[in-house]
């Protein structure tokens, strides 16, 4: 396999509870993402990934109607969870994504595959030109192996590529500019309140009143120019809050190769 696609999926979310199985006209946010990732026409297989939790039940429940496969793993150690996964498919590449991205556009993820080559160990869209929402990361299995194996900071564990984007040194890395220029702005991720209104408001427009599915990043920029007022809905958010937060509680944890040593 080339192109396994792993989206991260909990319903644990504190900020917006079971945001990725809130309804979004009709389908759980899940779904949606999940059949917006399956229009990409260049991956091999769509999978969800989990964690160990009775609160994920129906995320379970919602793959397996689906035909989904899903990977469960450590709650807090999502770098485990990806690998873990992985290692039983060893696909040639693994592309994260996460599941609170409904309004993900497969077009963008076929561009950046379209874009790699075997000197490319890590390549992503470049975050500082794309709406948060639209954020995708693609590794070589080899590169996941070696952030596996060597992260060791609760934070390198939390969020899977940081070990990898903080190692240049060790790794190739390609970032994918905007073909349409900056448009950062825009936020379209869900996890807040706010941001699922917005969400829901580019939902409604596309599904119920146009009946379009097929909806694209460009298509919804051209129905927010003319509807400022959405945009201004949850515009007092910034991105990578997440992330702030775990680096701000960064502590020392064992990497898989430390487990691998004491032979857990």
């Amino acid at each position: 396999m080339d192109y396994l696609v792993m989206i991260q999926a909990r319903c644990g979310s504190t900020r917006l509870p079971n945001k990725v199985l809130k309804d979004l006209c009709g389908k759980p946010a899940l779904q949606r993402m999940i059949e917006r990732v399956q229009r990409s026409r260049l991956v091999d297989e769509v999978m969800v990934v989990t964690s160990i939790s009775e609160n994920n039940l129906p995320i379970l429940k919602l793959c397996a109607e689906m035909g989904v496969r899903v990977g469960v793993g450590s709650e807090e150690d999502v770098l485990d969870r990806y690998y873990q996964t992985a290692k039983l498919i060893k696909p040639k590449y693994v592309i994260r994504l996460t599941a609170d991205c409904p309004c993900f556009d497969a077009g963008l993820l076929d561009m950046a595959i379209e874009q790699m080559d075997e000197s490319v160990d890590y390549c992503y869209l470049m975050g500082e030109e794309f709406a948060d929402g639209l954020d995708l990361e693609i590794m070589k299995y080899s590169a996941l192996e070696t952030a596996w194996r060597k992260a060791d900071h609760s934070f390198e564990r939390e969020h899977v590529t940081q070990y990898i984007g903080r190692h240049p040194e060790l790794f190739t890395i390609k970032g994918i500019p905007s073909p349409i220029g900056d448009f950062s702005h825009h936020r379209w991720t869900v996890d807040e309140p706010e941001d699922f209104e917005v969400v829901t408001r580019i939902y409604e427009h596309f599904i119920g009143e146009c009946h379009r599915e097929d909806f694209n990043y460009r298509d919804i920029l051209d129905f927010l120019k003319d509807h400022p007022e959405i945009t201004e809905i949850n515009s007092r958010f910034f991105r990578n809050e997440g992330l702030e937060k775990s680096i701000r509680e960064d502590r020392i944890v064992k990497s898989g190769e430390s487990e691998e040593r004491e032979g857990i």
